[in-house]
């Protein structure tokens, strides 16, 4: 069978993935209501990629940082990855970011590429005398 290839890019469905709103303050009882609100939305499925769906947190709002912010980010990471899922942080605290590096948890950010690749702008050097890739 053959057909002719439509000039052009092939058309792509977008798909935006759905944003979590998380207000402060942050207490230590307050991690099931995010919680069912981030299963909802994986259960939904949407934004899933072939890395499974992803949920963007805007943690803006959650007021000064603190162990009970990073606890809630951790229990919802976990979540997340226990369905296959992950979290992205919009608008986190440059505090918040430091928290969570001291105690060891990884968040994507937007904004900020992945850590697997290269910052835009960024050339690896070439060396005389290295071969041709």
């Amino acid at each position: 069978m053959n057909y002719a290839p439509v000039p052009g890019l092939p058309l792509v469905e977008a798909k935006t993935p759905p944003v979590l709103v998380l207000r402060g303050p942050v207490t230590r009882d307050g991690v099931s209501g995010p919680s069912e609100v981030l299963r909802a939305l994986l259960d939904d499925g949407g934004g899933g990629g072939q890395d499974g769906v992803i949920v963007v947190c805007d943690v803006g709002g959650l007021g000064p940082p603190g162990l009970a912010a990073v606890n809630l980010l951790a229990r919802l990471q976990l979540l997340a990855r226990r369905t296959g899922g992950r979290i992205r942080l919009r608008d986190p605290d440059p505090a918040l970011c430091s928290l969570l590096d001291l105690v060891g948890l990884r968040f994507e950010v937007e904004g900020q590429p992945e850590q697997r690749e290269p910052a835009p702008g960024v050339e690896e050097a070439v060396e005389p005398g290295d071969p041709p890739v």
